[in-house]
């Protein structure tokens, strides 16, 4: 008998998919798992003989055979105790067979008979659909794969409600979906007192989702606006907000199978390892780029993180997905992020303060800006410096835009952009564009075009400099509004390009 199980799949996400099979044979009593099982997938036997007690229910004495199949394919985690369950009462004619055929199944089983939570339930309620099947998961885990809607999700708490839906003697009622998260308050740009430019740049960068660059002294100001990119972000649309959740879901960390419409903000330590930070370990797990997927991932103290895990950054930047790959399996991810980083332009910090820089000025700044290689300094769309504020700049009163204010002309210039690549779903944002698609929505009029080409020859610009320019400064004319791509809109898109230029 079967009972199918689905680990990970989704758009964007390869699917491993595995069937459990169960068989009964003449020979000595014995309780056997193949398939490439890890331990804790072989020590199931035990808790389900354990959880079919708690039930009254006895083994027959006969040779048991649970095959995981396809064999060559690795199985890690307690998800497969319920699947196992369900196909062993089917094959001993407890369960109907036709209601397993069915059926998809995730689930780890207590010693009592209780259903414990598992990760990934709603990739596998996606998988479940795309088959049509129904889904039963953990109790804990029904309104986060309710979600999906596609197909029903029943969630019980015990095995024995489990076996009492499937043998009609009391149906469960669909799960429903969670509750939509209620966002946290928003940490106003107001509260960043000077630091104009930087502000217009991380509004510049969260319109078109271009990535970011600041450099400057510490307390400058550089992870206060970093932590207000959110408020000026819009929310999820639906299908990113279920992409979002089901990376999310694989990692164990939606809340009470509640999806949240905000947008990920995920900051690691510069000591994050390459696994941390691109995805792998126990099981490929997602990384944190995987993780701030449609959102933002912050990289404070930039040059300080590892070289390799720094450049291991180029490709998913580029591609917008990564691969995690192993000996036994290959697993790709979604990783559609805003990367906003930050650094100090030298390691003491205070490269342009006379009275505090270090004897090495200026070799110290180029020597620790030197750390990240050209190649992905030259990803970053907008490179900016964050001079320290004056101490008199603080006791001013609050100006400038409010993040609401901002949040606002950041929608606008979106839904420009929604309009724009409606015949391209492939594309959601300006920074995505490339190709015959840039040509058509970038194309500078003739004085932006000479502009351009001065440009690029007194400063060596690189193919995808120049078309990162086009990028940003179509950006800066959404935000003001006018169709064509004018030479303002380039002036000021290059002048966040050439920041640090001559260091480079």
């Amino acid at each position: 008998m079967v009972a199918r199980t689905y680990t990970v799949a989704f758009e964007g996400v390869e699917a491993r998919i595995v069937e459990v099979q169960c068989a009964l044979a003449a020979g000595m009593p014995a309780f056997s798992i193949v398939g490439l099982p890890d331990k804790a997938v072989s020590e199931a036997r035990d808790r389900v003989r354990a959880a079919l007690a708690a039930l009254s229910i006895a083994l027959p004495m006969r040779r048991i055979t649970v095959n995981l199949s396809p064999a060559d394919l690795p199985k890690e985690g307690s998800h497969f105790d319920l699947p196992i369950a369900i196909a062993l009462l089917a094959a001993i004619e407890i369960v109907p067979k036709e209601e397993v055929e069915s059926l998809v199944s995730i689930g780890e089983l207590a010693l009592d008979g209780r259903i414990v939570a598992v990760v990934g339930a709603l990739p596998a309620a996606m998988a479940a659909a795309a088959e049509d099947c129904a889904l039963i998961c953990p109790k804990s885990c029904g309104a986060e794969a309710a979600w999906v809607g596609a197909t029903q999700v029943f969630a019980p708490a015990t095995l024995t409600e489990a076996l009492r839906h499937l043998t009609g003697q009391q149906p469960l009622a669909p799960a429903r979906p969670g509750e939509v998260e209620t966002p946290p308050a928003a940490r106003d740009l107001r509260d960043v007192k000077g630091q104009e430019r930087a502000k217009r740049a991380l509004e510049i960068a969260a319109a078109g989702r271009h990535h970011l660059f600041m450099a400057g002294p510490p307390g400058s100001g550089k992870s206060m606006l970093a932590a207000r990119l959110p408020g000026i972000l819009p929310p999820l649309s639906a299908l990113e907000a279920l992409e979002t959740s089901m990376v999310h879901s694989l990692s164990g960390l939606l809340s009470e199978g509640g999806i949240s419409r905000n947008r990920p903000f995920r900051e690691p330590h510069h000591t994050a390892s390459m696994a941390a930070m691109i995805g792998g370990g126990r099981g490929a797990r997602p990384g944190e780029v995987s993780l701030a997927h449609n959102g933002v991932l912050f990289l404070d103290e930039f040059p300080e993180f590892p070289r390799p895990v720094l450049e291991t950054l180029r490709q998913p930047i580029e591609t917008g997905e990564v691969v995690v790959a192993r000996a036994n399996a290959h697993v790709r991810y979604p990783c559609r992020f805003l990367l906003v980083a930050a650094a100090n332009p030298c390691r003491c910090g205070y490269l342009g303060d006379p009275a505090r820089a270090c004897a090495r000025v200026p070799q110290c700044g180029a020597d620790y800006l030197g750390r990240i290689s050209g190649p992905l300094m030259d990803r970053f769309d907008l490179r900016i410096e964050v001079p320290a504020v004056d101490w008199r700049e603080l006791d001013l009163p609050a100006a400038g835009d409010s993040s609401a204010t901002v949040a606002a002309r950041v929608a606008a210039a979106r839904e420009i952009q929604s309009r724009r690549f409606a015949d391209h779903p492939q594309i959601r944002v300006n920074a995505e564009a490339e190709g015959v698609v840039l040509d058509q929505i970038a194309a500078p009029d003739a004085e932006g075009r000479e502009f351009l080409g001065k440009v690029a020859a007194r400063f060596g610009l690189t193919a995808r400099g120049y078309h990162r320019v086009l990028r940003t400064a179509r950006t800066i004319a959404d935000l003001d509004g006018s169709d064509p791509v004018r030479a303002p809109h380039l002036a000021e898109a290059v002048s966040y390009r050439l920041t640090f230029a001559a260091a480079r």
